[in-house]
């Protein structure tokens, strides 16, 4: 897509956003996780629903932490639109992925561009469900994200619905595929969709995509077909 000119009251970069209710994340396939398990920086391409990429987004994490934390770890997000220049930067402190103790909740830092605070996106307890805030930049809270019974939620998509805060209006959603039994035994590539409304805020847009990486990176696998996975491909290349 080519880049849209200047809007007033949105983030550089952001442009893109507000022409679009739809994108699909991908994760780029690495040959090296599924030969050897090696545990590289994750690369993805953020697309519109004809598929058209508009940014592409690489992680930075320490080698050392993917292989001691796994998903847990502490890692910066950068996007990058087309032309290379880095428009949102996503910065995830070291937690646990275990949403049973109330003090190991998620959270992350969206900035846009990269030095302004425009959110942040945390976790809160709940015994069975995954649940997530979406927080303006001073921290105050506008719309919530509730996702499925992870106790019956193996093997099959997962949908996140994002609700307005008193949770009575579902606005959009955010859908992690179930890529199926032997893809998802020999490689974590993930795919994942984010829908909201034409007329969303950009910034809450923007939130939102920080918010599917953090709900798929972690929460996803609590997923009892996701743990099942990782476990065999791990014994696979064990033997």
């Amino acid at each position: 897509m080519q880049t849209p000119g200047t809007i007033p009251n949105c983030p550089p970069g952001l442009e893109y956003l507000t022409q679009i209710n739809q994108l699909l994340v991908c994760q780029r396939f690495d040959l090296l996780e599924v030969l050897g398990c090696f545990a590289t920086s994750k690369k993805y391409e953020v697309m519109n629903n004809q598929g058209h990429r508009i940014y592409y987004a690489e992680e930075r994490s320490n080698c050392f932490l993917r292989y001691l934390c796994g998903p847990s770890r502490r890692f910066t997000m950068t996007i990058y639109d087309n032309v290379g220049r880095d428009v949102i930067t996503m910065h995830r402190t070291l937690r646990s992925s275990c949403c049973w103790r109330n003090c190991y909740v998620q959270k992350l830092k969206v900035e846009a561009p990269p030095g302004e605070k425009i959110g942040y996106v945390y976790q809160y307890f709940h015994p069975f469900s995954p649940k997530f805030k979406i927080k303006n930049e001073n921290k105050e809270d506008v719309m919530k994200i509730r996702g499925p019974c992870m106790l019956s939620s193996c093997l099959k998509d997962l949908d996140f619905n994002l609700l307005s805060l008193d949770e009575e209006i579902v606005l959009g959603k955010i859908s992690k595929k179930w890529a199926g039994f032997m893809r998802e035994l020999f490689t974590n590539a993930d795919k994942f969709g984010i829908q909201f409304p034409l007329n969303l805020d950009v910034k809450i847009k923007a939130l939102m995509l920080g918010a599917s990486f953090l709900i798929v990176r972690t929460t996803c696998t609590l997923n009892t077909g996701h743990k099942f996975c990782q476990l065999s491909a791990k014994l696979n290349n064990f033997h």
